[in-house]
């Protein structure tokens, strides 16, 4: 697996995206990375692998691993119903609710009955601040303003929610009596030793030499400069592309029964298998394929940056494509798509 048959600069220039990091993995270890272009438009800060971009929904993949370790060592259950262990906020009871309850197993496969609110989960206003998890939740915050509920029976229909992801980030916080940072890093990041990853970043935090600044598909800096979301589990996550194939690698290993973490062979495996049902949505990862051509992916999209995480566990082979730029159309039909498709061809 590596790059060939395309010019990257000249793609680069093509789709106007400013930075570009690349990590690819085979046979279970990071194989090869490339960086292009910078880090801000008019500047010379030269994107290198150290370089932090916003993973934006890849965040989700993170929260995944972090659930599953909590799950090994007893704190967590993925099929009791939440509101046991939520202390801070609950799911609202409703006629949706009397016959299943919502499980952690749901909101990780976006199956809970949970519907974002329309225009729901923006980037961060600095005017405005970051909400607690219990604001959003809640309804009470310019960011989400309406309450959080069950729209239709858990497990019955599939709807991508953002609002799940901050319902486990609230559990989290709940079931450990920390913050959501605090045990993200103590069970993730200090453990794999990813040290340029970084989860509820502050203005202040991303504005350093090594943050990547966000650009809009002309390739012209976004406004405020960094794309900021307020929701660590949904959608926090800023990292480099080494670090996120570094947290790849420990799921292959766990599924091998290797885990640094500690997760066993089977729960690593309970999280790249279909949920319910759905082929497609393991347990914050997507899923195409089966057996040993089982393929899982993430896909992060905001305001100024896009990347993907693209694995087949089995064969112990991927890639992470991160970049600066917000290309206006999905992963598979710009750049990214374009060197996801050199990688298998």
């Amino acid at each position: 697996m590596k790059l060939k048959n395309i010019d990257i600069e000249e793609r680069m220039k093509h789709y106007n995206v400013q930075g570009l990091s690349i990590t690819w993995l085979e046979d279970g270890k990071i194989c090869g990375a490339e960086n292009f272009g910078i880090l801000e438009v008019g500047c010379n800060r030269k994107t290198n692998e150290d370089s932090i971009f916003s993973a934006c929904s890849i965040s989700k993949f993170l929260t995944g691993i972090l659930v599953i370790k909590l799950v090994e060592d007893g704190l967590l259950d993925l099929d009791n119903n939440v509101n046991d262990s939520l202390i801070s906020w609950k799911v609202p009871e409703n006629d949706w609710t009397k016959n299943k309850k919502v499980t952690l197993r749901n909101l990780l496969s976006h199956q809970s009955g949970i519907q974002d609110p329309e225009g729901s989960f923006p980037e961060l206003n600095s005017d405005i601040g970051i909400p607690t998890m219990v604001e959003l939740l809640e309804g009470q915050t310019p960011y989400c303003t309406t309450p959080i509920d069950v729209k239709c029976e858990p497990e019955s229909e599939f709807h991508y929610s953002d609002a799940g992801f901050c319902i486990i980030q609230q559990l989290i916080e709940d079931v450990t009596e920390k913050p959501f940072q605090q045990v993200m890093n103590e069970q993730i990041f200090n453990p794999l030793g990813l040290s340029n990853s970084h989860i509820n970043m502050t203005m202040l935090e991303v504005d350093a030499p090594n943050c990547s600044c966000g650009h809009n598909k002309k390739g012209e800096l976004i406004d405020g400069k960094y794309p900021i979301y307020p929701y660590p589990a949904a959608s926090g996550l800023w990292t480099t592309s080494l670090n996120l194939a570094a947290l790849v690698i420990e799921l292959m290993n766990a599924i091998q029964g290797e885990s640094k973490l500690g997760i066993s062979e089977s729960l690593a495996k309970e999280m790249i298998t279909p949920q319910r049902g759905k082929s497609w949505t393991g347990l914050g990862v997507f899923l195409e394929g089966a057996e040993n051509e089982l393929e899982i992916t993430s896909l992060g999209w905001g305001v100024g940056s896009q990347c993907m995480m693209v694995a087949f566990p089995y064969l112990e082979k991927g890639v992470v494509i991160m970049t600066n730029t917000e290309l206006g159309v999905h992963q598979l039909e710009g750049i990214i798509g374009e060197i996801y498709n050199s990688f298998l061809s």
